[in-house]
């Protein structure tokens, strides 16, 4: 009876603690289940990106774009990005090069700084390539700049990015109220700019809807800068030239023709006005810059459709004053006109 006893306690004692091993699996996958993966955020779990950046020159206003577009990726990714930058000397075919080496290194986007590192890019990445998001920045008129014609604001491609177009007829009205006594008004640009000869076919009719005369003045390089101005400074009695790069990496060659000569300058944005002009009504690049690394960063951290990604603009302008030259030109702006730091 004892014997049958004891065999008894010791089935059941090893019946609990069969049953007590098999409850521990449960108590240990709980952890799995906690929310704490869930809670880190998309950057934490992001993998690398390589973002190739292409500018077409250096000068202040495409240096505060690119420096706009990285301070927004890293704020968003951290050390997760890592920026290939290059600078084409204002060289277009250089900006061909180095697109397509960005597309042989395979990064996972490009920054076209500019509308002929736009144009290389778009090149580049229009075969093998065009898997790879581009977006650009400092672009007046994407239509223009792409060859579409019937532009809505979407290029349906691997291109999208934000646009440095401040209002050309606000540009032409601040003209008229600091010089309204002016005849003549001559548009210096370079020629080979599909921007700037973008904003020369829009605001010329709206100077002649004013009363001026309006001459255009083109010049095809660098090297031709300081003639061009000098001819339009004996023709004109204000010049305007609108957003362009090469005049934008040439004021100073303009800036001392047009004081010698005595004839102020509006010009199209902050950088140029700087450097040459009396006003400007102008963006702040850095702020499109930093628009279109909000872009890269929904590209690469959201998934988002370049392809339907409408091209962003400024959101505010701002009447500016060279006082210096304003100044050496005895000019007086309105009290709303705000100086160059």
């Amino acid at each position: 009876m004892k014997k049958t006893l004891a065999i008894i306690l010791t089935l059941a004692m090893i019946l609990l603690l069969a049953a007590c091993s098999g409850s521990a699996p449960a108590a240990t996958a709980a952890p799995a289940a906690a929310p704490a993966d869930a809670a880190s955020s998309a950057a934490d779990d992001a993998p690398g990106f390589t973002v190739g950046i292409c500018q077409l020159v250096q000068h202040p206003a495409l240096d505060a774009a690119t420096e706009g577009f990285k301070e927004a990726l890293v704020e968003k990714l951290g050390d997760k990005v890592t920026f290939i930058e290059q600078n084409a000397s204002g060289d277009s075919a250089l900006c061909s090069t180095i697109c397509g080496q960005f597309v042989s290194e395979e990064v996972d986007l490009i920054m076209a700084n500019a509308t002929p590192a736009l144009q290389a890019a778009a090149s580049a990445t229009a075969t093998d390539g065009e898997r790879i998001p581009v977006l650009a920045t400092s672009i007046t008129d994407f239509g223009s700049a792409l060859g579409i014609d019937d532009w809505t604001g979407v290029t349906g491609t691997n291109i999208s990015g934000t646009s440095d177009l401040a209002p050309l007829d606000g540009q032409a009205a601040m003209l008229h109220e600091l010089f309204p006594e002016a005849k003549t008004v001559g548009i210096l640009y370079c020629e080979g700019e599909a921007n700037s000869l973008y904003q020369v076919n829009v605001i010329q009719p709206i100077l002649e809807g004013m009363g001026y005369e309006v001459r255009r003045f083109s010049f095809s390089d660098s090297s031709l800068v300081s003639s061009v101005t000098e001819t339009a400074c004996s023709e004109c009695d204000v010049l305007y030239i609108p957003t362009d790069n090469t005049a934008a990496s040439c004021t100073e060659a303009i800036h001392n023709v047009a004081m010698n000569a005595g004839v102020p300058i509006v010009a199209g944005e902050e950088g140029i006005c700087s450097g040459c002009g009396v006003a400007t009504l102008s963006i702040s690049y850095h702020d499109i810059g930093y628009a279109c690394g909000e872009m890269a960063a929904e590209i690469l951290l959201e998934g988002a459709d370049v392809s339907q990604m409408a091209v962003r603009y400024a959101p505010q302008f701002t009447k500016e004053y060279n006082s210096e030259i304003c100044q050496a030109l005895s000019i007086t702006v309105p009290d709303d006109y705000v100086a160059i730091g």
